[in-house]
């Protein structure tokens, strides 16, 4: 009888050994969804081997969407696939600013707008933006104003300062369009710029059709219908933002926070001052949005708050320097500061409002500062933009403004 060699042993050994081996350990899977964790095992299935059960987990993805503000909020742009990229830290500088996380969001926020496409896509719309410490309470009118338009053709989008309460909140075609990033905003501050720029960035990122875009304050109204106002913008080229050189007090301006601090990047010759209200294309509303070299400056905090109205200087400024041919420098929200010196316009109460007070508003001719902005094109001098919307118009003046709406205001 022969004696078994080493291989054969070798093989009898391979032949009992079991044809699979699978050693699980099967970990339930926690996924967070609307803020609470939720465990979900992992569904298990079988096999067999040499008459031996072996469970094998599957792996599955779970997709939870609520149903949230339809208005996205947009996350630091270095947060990838759930992987955070660092950079290494700064050197240090003594003249470095620290930054606040509002800061922070901000800057990411504008870096990500300032790189979307300037070009809008068909059908180009108008983007409504409000910047509001108070429930709009002329939001009745504009509810009127917006029924009777497709709503391919418009977007609405409100910066709600959350230290405020609003009530009753916003409603009807206002619902879920606060954006998501806004912030605190005070008079004599640049907080009012920072929220302007907050709402160009939604709008940019929110919707490629938005073409141009109007920033309005809650006490705004309309002087024309939906369709007259459309028509007046989407065929424009340029932006509509007053822009103003040689102004009374325009120094102490300048110097509101201390002498040369404006400098080297606006210097006085370059400095303007202009209506916050603006109508802006979407090539500069990326360009306000993008712009870092300016706002290190008009972030400064101010030496005297009567001198400074930093929301009336950054926009005109700025577009003044980058682009001042691709503006008209006039804006298209109407208000009377005639015999005014205490920082505020006329405010127009329940017992003023009326046809006439809004045929007349409709008939004024803008303001166009004229300072060699638009080169030897006289036909600037020339020009009658019609005024779309008013300010400043009281709560009170609601029912008057209502029950003229359809006869008058919006009856081209």
């Amino acid at each position: 009888m022969l004696s078994p060699t080493p291989v054969s042993l070798f093989c009898a050994l391979l032949l009992c050994f079991p044809l699979a081996i699978v050693f699980t350990i099967i970990t339930p899977t926690t996924t967070t969804i609307g803020g609470a964790a939720t465990t979900i095992p992992l569904p298990i299935t079988t096999t067999s081997c040499g008459g031996a059960t072996i469970p094998i987990p599957i792996r599955t993805t779970t997709n939870r969407t609520s149903a949230t503000n339809p208005l996205p909020t947009f996350k630091n742009p270095q947060k990838i696939n759930n992987k955070t990229t660092t950079s290494p830290p700064p050197p240090p500088s003594r003249r470095r600013h620290r930054k606040s996380p509002a800061e922070s969001d901000d800057d990411s926020l504008f870096r990500v707008a300032a790189r979307v496409n300037p070009s809008p896509k068909s059908p180009k719309k108008l983007a409504f933006m409000f910047l509001t410490t108070t429930p709009l309470p002329l939001s009745p009118l504009w509810e009127i104003y917006f029924n009777h338009t497709p709503p391919n053709l418009y977007n609405l989008y409100i910066h709600a300062d959350p230290t405020f309460p609003y009530d009753p909140p916003f409603s009807g075609v206002f619902s879920n369009r606060v954006i998501p990033s806004s912030k605190p905003t005070r008079r004599y501050s640049p907080t009012l710029i920072s929220a302007a720029r907050r709402l160009l960035s939604h709008a940019l990122l929110h919707d490629p059709s938005n073409s141009m875009f109007a920033l309005l304050s809650p006490s705004c109204i309309p002087l024309h219908s939906f369709n007259f106002t459309y028509k007046t913008l989407i065929r424009s080229t340029k932006s509509f933002i007053e822009i103003l050189k040689h102004e009374v007090g325009a120094w102490d301006r300048w110097a509101a926070r201390g002498e040369d601090v404006m400098m080297p990047e606006v210097p006085f010759g370059d400095f303007r001052i202009g209506s916050q209200f603006f109508v802006l294309t979407r090539k500069h509303a990326r360009i306000v949005v993008g712009d870092r070299r300016l706002w290190g400056k008009f972030k400064l905090p101010c030496l005297k708050e009567d001198t400074c109205y930093p929301e009336e200087h950054y926009f005109a400024t700025l577009m003044s320097m980058k682009d001042p041919r691709g503006c008209v420098n006039a804006t298209l929200t109407h208000v009377d500061w005639r015999g005014r010196h205490d920082g505020h316009p006329r405010t127009y109460n329940a017992s003023v409002v009326g046809p006439k007070l809004i045929m007349s508003l409709r008939k004024a001719r803008p303001r166009y500062g004229f300072d060699g902005i638009n080169g030897s094109d006289s036909s600037v001098t020339k020009r009658r933009d019609p005024f779309l919307f008013a300010r400043k118009f009281s709560a009170d003046s609601i029912q008057p403004l209502l029950s003229m709406a359809s006869d008058v205001i919006f009856k081209d």
